[in-house]
């Protein structure tokens, strides 16, 4: 005789489901495999395997930091190899620490976000492994599986941010001093495909600008005379201006600029100051860049948001119909600040105060053109 056909299929540890005859109802229970006890997961098969598989990832995650705590108290005073503190521990002082940090003001939100992105791969990937214990070719193998997705970007931030990890592990005397496994690797060399923008491509996409949002052109023109950052440029007001200089704080390095109304491009014929004056109108804001109207939640006057400037660009951009080379990806707003330092060096002008880079070898990094330009014999 044949078995009843399974309607309810269960394939994950622990979870169990029964029908309710009486109303044709399916129940899923959960049962503890430690204390024995069954709990109601509900009538949603979905909802009960997913939280089915958090609760035995949870248990199962539990029960290892048991047994390390075991094992920690058992060599806690032997003369063994194996004693030390392990990754996953350490990761969680790790993003402690940096929680002050951001709490002092020493780093940012954003920055932290991304350091813990990066070393919770690392707890997730070697939770169990002492942290003096760790090597080199575990970290390389780790940054080749990103290499291989073509993640180059990513590997080269895990490199920098374990290198920090290591770094903080020895200040707290967890590892010997000079003990950096991160370091030892291989630096991923990642190929740059975003395109550079050219000044022809510029002036297209600056008239194609014209039938957007009133403040975009006035956007470019402060990005490319000044060479600054998006938020840099979201940020000026009008109170920055005394004493005949823009005044800049810049939010990346904390650099404080003074650019003299003064300063002149003579690709687009107009200084600092002419730019500064196209941006007053009959709004009433203390920001240079500002919305003209209401729009969304934002009212007459209020602050441009830097996410709007990269969106019109690439809007402005797609309607001036400029073709770029299709292995490389198009010019974002942020290129401008590119083609202001190749502007400016061709007159003579410090780029790298301009720019607020405390390194030479930063601004040279702008200074290429990636072919984006011609190069001109002088006779």
């Amino acid at each position: 005789m044949a078995a009843r056909p399974r309607t309810h299929k269960v394939n994950i540890p622990n979870l169990y489901c029964k029908l309710d005859r009486r109303t044709s109802k399916v129940y899923w229970q959960y049962r503890h495999p430690i204390t024995g006890k069954f709990i109601g997961f509900g009538t949603d098969g979905d909802t009960a395997r997913e939280a089915a598989m958090a609760a035995n990832a949870m248990i199962t995650e539990q029960q290892s930091k048991q047994i390390n705590f075991l094992i920690d108290m058992t060599v806690k005073n032997a003369t063994n190899k194996d004693a030390g503190i392990r990754v996953s521990d350490w990761v969680e002082k790790y993003l402690a620490l940096q929680s002050e940090r951001v709490e002092h003001g020493e780093i940012k939100k954003s920055t932290f976000r991304v350091k813990k992105i990066c070393v919770l791969v690392l707890s997730k990937k070697l939770p169990n492994v002492r942290l003096k214990n760790v090597d080199t070719k575990s970290l390389a193998a780790i940054m080749d599986e990103y290499k291989a997705e073509g993640k180059t970007r990513t590997a080269q931030m895990l490199r920098s941010h374990w290198s920090d990890l290591f770094k903080e592990a020895q200040h707290s005397g967890e590892v010997e001093p000079g003990f950096n496994p991160a370091m030892a690797t291989r630096m991923p060399r990642s190929k740059v495909t975003r395109a550079r923008l050219s000044l022809l491509e510029w002036k297209e996409v600056y008239k194609a600008a014209g039938s957007l949002q009133p403040y975009f052109q006035n956007a470019m023109l402060l990005a490319l005379i000044t060479g600054q950052r998006r938020g840099d440029i979201c940020n000026m007001k009008f109170s920055d201006v005394w004493d005949g200089h823009l005044h800049i704080t810049q939010q990346k390095t904390g650099s404080r600029l003074a650019l003299p109304l003064t300063l002149f491009l003579p690709e687009i014929n107009m200084s600092l100051g002419d730019v500064i004056k196209r941006c007053r109108d009959q709004v009433l804001s203390k920001y240079l860049l500002h919305h003209n109207r209401g729009q969304g939640s934002a009212t007459a006057g209020d602050r441009i948001e830097d996410k709007s400037l990269s969106r019109s660009f690439k809007e402005a951009r797609d309607l001036a119909g400029i073709k770029f080379d299709k292995d490389s990806t198009p010019p974002s707003f942020h290129e401008q600040r590119s083609l202001a330092e190749r502007l400016y060096s061709a007159h003579g002008v410090d780029t790298q105060t301009l720019l607020g880079h405390k390194s030479a070898s930063m601004t040279e990094k702008y200074h290429d053109d990636r072919g984006a330009d011609w190069i001109t014999l002088a006779v």
